[in-house]
């Protein structure tokens, strides 16, 4: 909970964004646990069946908190929600904005620790982390531990934000000049939203920090299914990991990671086709290929491979982060 220090220290207009359906069990439980020193509290009813129960929310809320209840024509996912949710803060005059879900597993304790950094300026976001908190990550199911693991991989490669783990974390703070910087009509509508947030910010080299807290697990059902992730998130991935490639090191920009990609991609590349062609031609004959053959098969793929590993390494290196 924010003190009255630090909130005449913050001196900013903070806003929180949930966006909601089918969650009318658990939302009553989600606003009584706000903080203070929230400003605004903005939920977004994306056509659910059952409708926000407004009269509850503002019988629960605390009298300085101004409710804000808007709903989208058609369902658009969380991601459609949101966004429209962040214009209405942006609209309201709001500094900071909080996405928080409606099924009640986020502990909103953790609110103030997303807020400081924001406010003490070392980073332009801040979001939660499920897996530096050990003892609440043995009470995440271990397929969905898995799951999420090797999909944060994937999206950090795609993304950029090499230094940020478990960015499918919908527990995040963002400065609203950070979304005013954004383009909303790129930002996907339902579960690839994160990663298309964290793909713009990439560009406009916004440092995000990431809060170790612990994730609250219910007996609800997550309708994403996490061992499907991986394989319908596979494409826009690789979309995105390859427009973020070619916009950082080609269009933006020109420097020593462009050089290791121009010349190892095509190395490695021309030393695995060639070579494959290579063995299928000299097996055919049954005779060994020559051993000057091997030699150009060898030396492209071992320089090509470490030229992509610089690549890499070059990345990584000068990802955004938090100071």
């Amino acid at each position: 909970m924010l003190s009255e220090k630090e909130t005449d220290h913050i001196n900013m207009k903070i806003a929180i964004v949930i966006p909601f359906y089918k969650a009318e069990k658990e939302i009553g439980k989600v606003v009584s646990k706000l903080p203070q020193g929230i400003n605004d509290l903005i939920i977004v009813d994306d056509k659910s069946p059952e409708p926000v129960p407004q009269n509850e929310i503002t019988n629960i809320v605390p009298s300085e908190i101004n409710c804000h209840f808007l709903e989208n024509e058609v369902n658009l996912g969380v991601g459609g929600a949101t966004k429209k949710g962040f214009l209405h803060a942006i609209q309201i005059g709001a500094d900071i904005v909080i996405k928080i879900d409606a099924d009640d597993q986020m502990d909103l304790r953790y609110i103030p620790e997303l807020i400081a950094p924001l406010t003490s300026g070392k980073a332009e976001m801040a979001k939660g982390n499920r897996f530096r908190n050990l003892k609440a990550l043995r009470k995440m199911p271990l397929f969905r531990r898995m799951g999420n693991l090797g999909l944060s991989f994937l999206i950090k490669s795609a993304t950029g934000y090499w230094h940020n783990f478990d960015p499918t974390n919908g527990f995040f703070a963002i400065k609203t000049d950070l979304l005013k910087k954004l383009d909303f009509e790129k930002l996907a509508n339902r579960y690839y939203f994160e990663t298309s947030l964290l793909s713009q910010s990439y560009f406009e080299k916004a440092p995000i920090k990431d809060v170790a807290m612990p994730a609250i697990y219910g007996d609800e059902k997550s309708n994403m299914q996490l061992w499907k992730m991986p394989f319908v998130f596979g494409f826009k991935l690789m979309g995105t990991f390859i427009k973020r490639v070619i916009k950082e090191y080609f269009l933006y920009d020109f420097n020593i990671g462009s050089i290791y990609l121009l010349f190892g991609l095509p190395l490695f590349v021309f030393g695995v086709v060639f070579g494959i062609s290579e063995w299928i031609y000299y097996a055919k004959l049954n005779v060994f290929a020559p051993t000057g053959t091997i030699m150009i098969i060898t030396l492209s793929i071992i320089l090509g491979f470490q030229l992509l590993l610089q690549a890499i390494q070059y990345d990584i290196i000068n990802a955004p982060k938090s100071s």
